[in-house]
C-alpha cells in the first residue's frame, strides 16, 4: 500500500493524520509548510510521490490560513506527479454558506468547491456536511461520511428510558428523523428565528419533550446560541434530562462558558 498511496498532514489536523497513519501501518509522507514574515505559505515534498494517490487531511476551519495550506500542499502534489490528490476535509468550511438566502450575496460553499476544483484535487472525503446538496457543487466524486456510526451505538449504551432526539433548528430535521427512526424513539424540532448572524432571537420548539430524556443532535456548534436556547426551551417544556451532541464543535467567543452555564 506504501507504493500507492501518501498520506499527508496539514497543521489543522496532524493529530488525527498521525492516528489515520497508525491505523494504516504507513509513514506520513514527510512535508515542509514554511510561513513568511507577511504571512504567505509555500509548502514543499521532501520525498518523492510521483504517481502516488496522495490523502492530503487537513480540515479548513478558521483562519483562512487552513485552506491555503490544503491548497498549496494539493498544488504541490500535483507538480511533484501525483496520480490522485483526495482532498480529507473532517471540518468543510464555510458550508453554511450553500444558498443565496438575501440579495447580492456570496456563497461560500460553492467558492469552496471551485478552488479546490481548480488546484487539481480529483476526490473529496468530509463528514456531516451542514448540508447535503453542497456535494452537488462537485464535478468529481464527495465521500460524505456520518458520526452517526459512533454516536447511534454510543446512545444505545446510555440506555435512556423516554428518549427524544431534538434537532435546534429546522435545517437538521433529517438528522434528528435519521437518528429516531434507526433508535425507535420520538424526536423533535427546533424553529429559530436570528436577529443576525450568530444571535437567535426567539425559539420554539415543535413537538413534545415533556418527561422526555432529550439528545440535543446537531452537526456542529459555532458560538452555542442556537443549543443553549434551545436547552432552555426543552427545560421550560419540563424535559427530565437535556444532552447535546455534535460533530464539529468549533466553540467560537464564548461558546465554552455559554455551554457550561445553559
Amino acid at each position: 500500500m506504501a507504493k500507492e498511496m501518501a498520506l499527508v498532514a496539514g497543521r489543522a489536523s496532524a493529530h488525527l493524520a498521525e492516528e489515520i497513519a497508525k491505523n494504516l501501518n504507513l509513514p506520513l509522507a514527510p512535508t515542509v509548510v514554511e510561513q513568511f514574515k507577511d504571512g504567505e505559505l509555500e509548502a514543499y515534498y521532501t520525498e518523492t510521490i510521483r504517481g502516488k494517490n496522495v490523502f492530503i487531511v487537513q480540515s479548513t476551519f478558521a483562519p483562512a490560513d487552513n485552506i491555503m495550506e490544503l491548497l498549496m500542499l494539493a498544488d504541490a502534489a500535483k507538480r511533484a506527479s501525483a496520480n490522485k490528490i483526495i482532498a480529507v476535509i473532517p471540518y468543510f468550511g464555510y458550508a453554511r454558506q450553500d444558498r443565496k438566502d438575501k440579495s447580492r450575496t456570496s456563497i461560500g460553499a460553492k467558492v469552496m468547491a471551485n478552488i479546490l476544483t481548480a488546484t487539481g484535487i480529483n476526490r473529496l472525503i468530509t463528514m456531516d456536511l451542514h448540508a447535503d446538496q453542497i456535494q452537488g457543487f462537485f464535478e468529481f466524486p464527495v465521500d460524505h461520511l456520518y458520526a452517526s456510526n459512533v454516536f447511534l451505538p454510543y446512545i444505545q449504551s446510555l440506555n435512556l428510558p423516554n428518549l427524544c432526539m431534538v434537532s435546534p433548528d429546522t435545517g437538521g430535521t433529517k438528522r434528528a428523523v435519521s437518528y429516531a427512526k434507526w433508535l425507535g424513539c420520538d424526536f423533535a424540532i427546533g424553529y429559530k428565528q436570528r436577529a443576525k448572524a450568530n444571535e437567535v432571537e426567539s425559539l420554539q420548539i415543535i413537538g413534545d419533550v415533556t418527561g422526555k430524556d432529550v439528545i440535543l443532535i446537531d452537526d456542529l456548534i459555532d458560538t452555542g446560541g442556537t443549543i443553549c436556547k434551545a436547552a432552555s426551551r426543552i427545560k421550560e417544556l419540563g424535559a427530565n434530562s437535556i444532552m447535546a451532541m455534535c460533530t464539529h464543535p468549533v466553540f467560537s467567543a464564548d461558546a465554552m462558558e455559554k455551554l457550561q452555564n445553559s
